[in-house]
């Protein structure tokens, strides 16, 4: 019984000691954003489901840079034609400190941060719709609550874009996204990748 007491002591110091450390130089990120909806400021614009795998590096406390995938299905009405979203990339992420710029830490379990995004993706559109390929690009403010010391539940509002080369030119949408992020430091993130070799 002394020995579930220790362990279950050390796990949450461990878990404590963590709960500051999920941003510093040499960790992880990986998770997924969601796009619940999606606003249109072009004529056509309607509602989008996104799926946005995403991962990244800490070069420097606060600071991330990684990938993302972009797939995505959409209608704007029951009888249009569907629309299926692509795309991959680099991405950025920027995370105030509670102190920075009078940015509170919201009930001291969360982080707000800014990320953007850069790459090569499109749209088609089926029945002979518009499609177009080129510069996917984004931009954003958004706000990490995390539920464990690794875990954070995300929000993001973003303004995405693109500009290609196909039938049409600039296309660009205010998108609401959801998901999580797992936050690995590094000794951590090793342990995972040699447990699924």
């Amino acid at each position: 019984m002394k020995k579930l007491i220790l362990t279950g002591v050390l796990a949450v110091a461990g878990l404590t000691a963590t709960a500051n450390a999920q941003i510093q130089k040499g960790n992880w990120m990986v998770g997924s954003s969601l796009v619940t909806s999606n606003f249109g400021l072009n004529t056509g614009g309607g509602y989008q489901i996104n799926l946005q795998p995403k991962g990244a590096y800490f070069i420097e406390d606060n600071v991330a840079v990684g990938g993302y995938v972009n797939l995505g299905i959409g209608k704007s009405s029951k009888d249009s034609s569907t629309r299926f979203d692509y795309g991959v990339g680099a991405l950025g992420r920027y995370y105030l400190s509670p102190g920075e710029q009078g940015v509170n830490n919201l009930l001291h379990h969360g982080r707000w941060f800014f990320e953007g995004n850069v790459g090569v993706g499109g749209y088609s559109i089926s029945q002979g719709g518009n499609s177009t390929t080129g510069l996917d690009f984004g931009a954003g403010p958004g706000y990490s609550y995390f539920i464990t010391p690794n875990i954070g539940l995300e929000g993001l509002v973003k303004y995405a874009g693109v500009t290609g080369f196909g039938n049409t030119g600039l296309t660009s949408n205010i998108t609401f996204n959801l998901g999580f992020s797992v936050y690995l430091p590094t000794s951590k993130a090793k342990q995972v990748i040699n447990d699924v070799k």
